[in-house]
């Protein structure tokens, strides 16, 4: 499948806000996680890949994303 831009990483292809399956680009990415309180994936994502850490939980809220990031930087690889 096509990626939607350089930088997107999201594979929930099946998400109504991926920006493959409308033409706004990340807008409504955005827009749901901000209204939920979440990281878009491609933090998460560019994290991970980056440093080689796992997420510690199946959720993509403020303060997963900071546990994974205080998670990298622990473990020294940020």
């Amino acid at each position: 499948m096509k990626r939607a831009s350089e930088f997107c990483t999201c594979t929930d292809y099946a998400c109504p806000c991926h920006p493959l399956n409308h033409d706004q680009g990340c807008s409504l990415c955005i827009q749901k996680n901000l209204r939920e309180k979440e990281i878009p994936t491609c933090f998460f994502r560019d994290i991970m890949d980056r440093c080689s850490v796992e997420k510690p939980t199946k959720a993509w809220h403020y303060e997963d994303f900071a546990g994974l990031v205080l998670r990298a930087l622990g473990e020294r690889k940020m």
